[in-house]
Protein backbone atom coordinates (compact mmCIF):
# COMPACT_ATOMS: atom_id res chain seq x y z
CA UNK A 1 0.00 0.00 0.00
CA UNK A 2 1.23 3.39 -1.20
CA UNK A 3 2.43 5.96 2.27
CA UNK A 4 -0.83 8.47 2.98
CA UNK A 5 0.05 11.60 3.53
CA UNK A 6 -2.34 14.68 5.30
CA UNK A 7 -1.17 18.08 5.85
CA UNK A 8 -1.59 19.77 8.60
CA UNK A 9 -1.67 22.90 10.24
CA UNK A 10 -1.27 24.73 13.73
CA UNK A 11 -4.95 25.39 14.93
CA UNK A 12 -5.07 28.46 17.32
CA UNK A 13 -8.60 28.46 17.30
CA UNK A 14 -10.04 26.13 20.19
CA UNK A 15 -13.15 25.83 22.33
CA UNK A 16 -16.81 26.85 20.18
CA UNK A 17 -14.66 29.16 18.02
CA UNK A 18 -13.86 26.02 15.86
CA UNK A 19 -17.23 26.37 14.19
CA UNK A 20 -15.50 29.07 12.21
CA UNK A 21 -12.59 26.59 11.03
CA UNK A 22 -15.26 24.01 9.78
CA UNK A 23 -17.11 26.97 7.65
CA UNK A 24 -13.74 27.86 6.50
CA UNK A 25 -13.38 23.88 5.05
CA UNK A 26 -11.05 22.59 8.31
CA UNK A 27 -11.72 19.62 10.28
CA UNK A 28 -10.12 20.42 13.79
CA UNK A 29 -7.82 18.10 15.34
CA UNK A 30 -5.17 16.90 17.74
CA UNK A 31 -2.35 15.17 17.54
CA UNK A 32 -0.57 13.21 20.68
CA UNK A 33 0.70 10.14 21.73
CA UNK A 34 3.51 8.71 24.21
CA UNK A 35 5.90 11.03 25.67
CA UNK A 36 4.44 13.72 22.78
CA UNK A 37 2.81 17.29 23.94
CA UNK A 38 -0.59 17.06 22.31
CA UNK A 39 -1.04 19.67 19.52
CA UNK A 40 -3.87 21.71 18.48
CA UNK A 41 -4.08 21.47 14.49
CA UNK A 42 -6.44 21.57 11.32
CA UNK A 43 -6.76 20.05 7.96
CA UNK A 44 -8.77 20.17 5.15
CA UNK A 45 -12.21 18.66 5.29
CA UNK A 46 -11.54 17.47 1.47
CA UNK A 47 -8.23 15.88 2.05
CA UNK A 48 -9.33 14.36 5.47
CA UNK A 49 -11.84 12.42 3.66
CA UNK A 50 -10.01 11.30 1.30
CA UNK A 51 -7.54 9.97 3.86
CA UNK A 52 -10.56 8.52 6.23
CA UNK A 53 -11.95 6.52 3.35
CA UNK A 54 -8.19 4.76 2.72
CA UNK A 55 -6.63 4.63 6.05
CA UNK A 56 -9.56 4.48 8.33
CA UNK A 57 -8.77 3.57 11.66
CA UNK A 58 -5.75 1.36 11.47
CA UNK A 59 -3.63 2.31 8.95
CA UNK A 60 -0.62 4.68 9.33
CA UNK A 61 -1.20 7.99 8.16
CA UNK A 62 1.98 10.64 7.59
CA UNK A 63 0.86 14.04 8.84
CA UNK A 64 2.89 16.60 7.67
CA UNK A 65 3.35 19.51 10.30
CA UNK A 66 5.49 22.26 10.18
CA UNK A 67 8.22 20.37 7.68
CA UNK A 68 8.05 17.61 9.65
CA UNK A 69 6.51 14.02 9.28
CA UNK A 70 4.87 12.35 11.75
CA UNK A 71 3.60 8.83 11.66
CA UNK A 72 0.29 8.73 13.47
CA UNK A 73 -3.24 6.32 13.25
CA UNK A 74 -6.40 8.37 13.15
CA UNK A 75 -7.90 7.64 17.28
CA UNK A 76 -11.28 8.85 17.07
CA UNK A 77 -13.67 11.62 15.16
CA UNK A 78 -16.56 13.11 15.61
CA UNK A 79 -19.16 13.91 13.30
CA UNK A 80 -22.47 15.61 12.66
CA UNK A 81 -25.39 13.32 13.32
CA UNK A 82 -27.29 15.19 10.82
CA UNK A 83 -24.94 15.71 7.66
CA UNK A 84 -22.30 13.25 8.86
CA UNK A 85 -19.79 15.68 8.37
CA UNK A 86 -16.15 15.22 10.14
CA UNK A 87 -16.43 17.60 13.02
CA UNK A 88 -13.04 16.68 15.13
CA UNK A 89 -10.61 13.96 14.62
CA UNK A 90 -7.65 12.25 16.82
CA UNK A 91 -4.01 11.83 15.80
CA UNK A 92 -2.28 9.58 17.73
CA UNK A 93 1.36 9.41 17.12
CA UNK A 94 3.57 6.00 16.65
CA UNK A 95 6.60 4.63 16.69
CA UNK A 96 7.23 2.35 13.71
CA UNK A 97 9.73 0.47 15.89
CA UNK A 98 7.07 -0.57 18.57
CA UNK A 99 4.18 -3.20 18.33
CA UNK A 100 0.83 -1.55 18.83
CA UNK A 101 -2.86 -3.41 19.13
CA UNK A 102 -5.29 -2.35 16.80
CA UNK A 103 -8.80 -3.48 15.68
CA UNK A 104 -9.64 -4.18 12.26
CA UNK A 105 -12.72 -3.83 10.38
CA UNK A 106 -13.99 -6.71 8.40
CA UNK A 107 -15.07 -6.54 4.94
CA UNK A 108 -17.56 -9.28 3.66
CA UNK A 109 -17.25 -10.18 -0.06
CA UNK A 110 -17.85 -12.29 -2.22
CA UNK A 111 -22.04 -14.31 -2.56
CA UNK A 112 -23.25 -17.04 -0.55
CA UNK A 113 -24.92 -20.26 -2.36
CA UNK A 114 -26.81 -20.95 0.95
CA UNK A 115 -28.02 -17.33 0.73
CA UNK A 116 -28.37 -16.66 -3.09
CA UNK A 117 -30.24 -19.93 -3.81
CA UNK A 118 -30.97 -21.92 -0.53
CA UNK A 119 -32.61 -17.98 1.38
CA UNK A 120 -30.32 -18.59 3.91
CA UNK A 121 -29.84 -15.80 6.43
CA UNK A 122 -26.64 -14.57 6.60
CA UNK A 123 -25.23 -13.77 10.29
CA UNK A 124 -22.52 -11.42 10.70
CA UNK A 125 -21.21 -12.30 14.18
CA UNK A 126 -17.77 -10.51 14.52
CA UNK A 127 -17.50 -7.01 12.70
CA UNK A 128 -13.81 -6.26 13.77
CA UNK A 129 -10.69 -8.47 15.09
CA UNK A 130 -7.84 -7.43 17.35
CA UNK A 131 -4.34 -7.98 15.90
CA UNK A 132 -0.69 -6.73 17.19
CA UNK A 133 2.00 -5.57 15.20
CA UNK A 134 3.71 -2.86 13.68
CA UNK A 135 2.14 0.22 12.91
CA UNK A 136 3.04 -0.04 9.38
CA UNK A 137 1.69 -3.26 9.19
CA UNK A 138 -1.22 -2.81 10.21
CA UNK A 139 -4.15 -2.95 7.05
CA UNK A 140 -6.94 -1.11 6.61
CA UNK A 141 -9.81 -3.84 6.87
CA UNK A 142 -9.95 -7.65 6.52
CA UNK A 143 -11.84 -9.56 3.46
CA UNK A 144 -13.81 -12.38 4.33
CA UNK A 145 -14.79 -14.29 1.76
CA UNK A 146 -18.40 -15.73 2.25
CA UNK A 147 -18.48 -17.66 -0.83
CA UNK A 148 -17.64 -20.96 0.66
CA UNK A 149 -20.87 -20.60 2.57
CA UNK A 150 -22.71 -23.33 0.88
CA UNK A 151 -25.31 -24.74 3.10
CA UNK A 152 -27.07 -24.16 6.58
CA UNK A 153 -24.65 -23.83 9.34
CA UNK A 154 -21.57 -23.32 7.39
CA UNK A 155 -19.65 -20.57 8.83
CA UNK A 156 -15.86 -19.00 9.31
CA UNK A 157 -14.28 -18.60 12.20
CA UNK A 158 -11.22 -16.23 13.11
CA UNK A 159 -8.88 -18.61 12.62
CA UNK A 160 -9.60 -19.08 8.94
CA UNK A 161 -9.02 -15.11 8.17
CA UNK A 162 -6.22 -14.44 5.74
CA UNK A 163 -4.06 -12.49 8.30
CA UNK A 164 -0.44 -11.65 7.60
CA UNK A 165 1.98 -13.35 8.90
CA UNK A 166 2.92 -9.89 10.25
CA UNK A 167 0.75 -9.99 12.69
CA UNK A 168 -0.41 -11.83 16.18
CA UNK A 169 -4.35 -12.15 16.14
CA UNK A 170 -5.81 -11.56 19.76
CA UNK A 171 -9.23 -13.97 20.69
CA UNK A 172 -10.31 -16.91 20.72
CA UNK A 173 -9.49 -18.55 17.37
CA UNK A 174 -12.65 -20.40 17.37
CA UNK A 175 -14.88 -17.60 17.45
CA UNK A 176 -17.05 -17.56 14.65
CA UNK A 177 -17.08 -14.32 12.23
CA UNK A 178 -20.24 -15.36 9.95
CA UNK A 179 -22.62 -17.73 9.39
CA UNK A 180 -25.66 -19.07 7.49
CA UNK A 181 -28.85 -20.19 9.29
CA UNK A 182 -31.88 -21.15 7.96
CA UNK A 183 -34.96 -19.13 7.02
CA UNK A 184 -37.44 -18.15 9.65
CA UNK A 185 -41.34 -18.49 8.94
CA UNK A 186 -43.06 -15.13 9.35
CA UNK A 187 -44.79 -17.07 12.08
CA UNK A 188 -42.10 -17.39 13.97
CA UNK A 189 -40.60 -13.72 13.03
CA UNK A 190 -44.06 -12.78 14.91
CA UNK A 191 -43.34 -14.90 17.69
CA UNK A 192 -40.32 -13.06 18.02
CA UNK A 193 -41.55 -9.86 17.67
CA UNK A 194 -44.43 -9.76 20.35
CA UNK A 195 -42.19 -11.61 23.06
CA UNK A 196 -41.59 -8.93 25.59
CA UNK A 197 -38.10 -8.35 26.80
CA UNK A 198 -37.68 -7.46 30.50
CA UNK A 199 -34.82 -5.70 30.55
CA UNK A 200 -32.05 -7.21 33.59
CA UNK A 201 -30.81 -5.23 36.53
CA UNK A 202 -28.05 -4.13 35.36
CA UNK A 203 -29.46 -2.95 32.15
CA UNK A 204 -31.92 -0.86 34.45
CA UNK A 205 -29.11 1.03 35.92
CA UNK A 206 -27.51 1.64 32.62
CA UNK A 207 -30.41 3.91 31.51
CA UNK A 208 -30.45 5.27 34.47
CA UNK A 209 -26.97 5.99 34.40
CA UNK A 210 -26.83 7.25 30.75
CA UNK A 211 -30.20 9.30 31.39
CA UNK A 212 -28.66 11.24 34.17
CA UNK A 213 -24.91 11.92 31.80
CA UNK A 214 -27.36 13.51 29.33
CA UNK A 215 -28.35 16.40 31.45
CA UNK A 216 -24.79 17.17 32.14
CA UNK A 217 -23.68 19.60 29.06
CA UNK A 218 -20.82 18.72 26.31
CA UNK A 219 -18.14 20.60 25.58
CA UNK A 220 -17.33 21.57 22.23
CA UNK A 221 -14.19 19.95 21.95
CA UNK A 222 -12.39 18.15 24.96
CA UNK A 223 -8.37 16.89 24.50
CA UNK A 224 -7.92 13.19 24.52
CA UNK A 225 -7.57 11.82 27.97
CA UNK A 226 -9.08 8.50 29.69
CA UNK A 227 -11.62 7.91 26.71
CA UNK A 228 -8.54 7.60 24.05
CA UNK A 229 -6.52 4.84 26.09
CA UNK A 230 -10.07 2.77 25.69
CA UNK A 231 -9.93 3.39 21.82
CA UNK A 232 -8.90 1.24 18.75
CA UNK A 233 -5.54 1.71 18.94
CA UNK A 234 -3.31 1.18 22.47
CA UNK A 235 0.21 1.46 23.20
CA UNK A 236 1.97 -1.70 23.73
CA UNK A 237 3.94 -1.82 27.18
Amino acid sequence: MDKITLQAELRNITGRKVKSLRREGFVPAVIYGHDFKSLPIQVPLKDFEKVYAEAGESSVVYLSLEDKSYPTIIQDVARDPMSDKFLHADFYKVRLDEKIKAKIPLNFVGESLAVKELAGILVKNVSEIEVEGFPQDLPHQLDVDISSLKEFKDHVLIKDLSVSGKLEVKGDPETIVVLVQEPISEEELKAQLETPVTPAPEEVEIVKKEKAEEEIPVAEETAPTAKTEEKKVEEKK
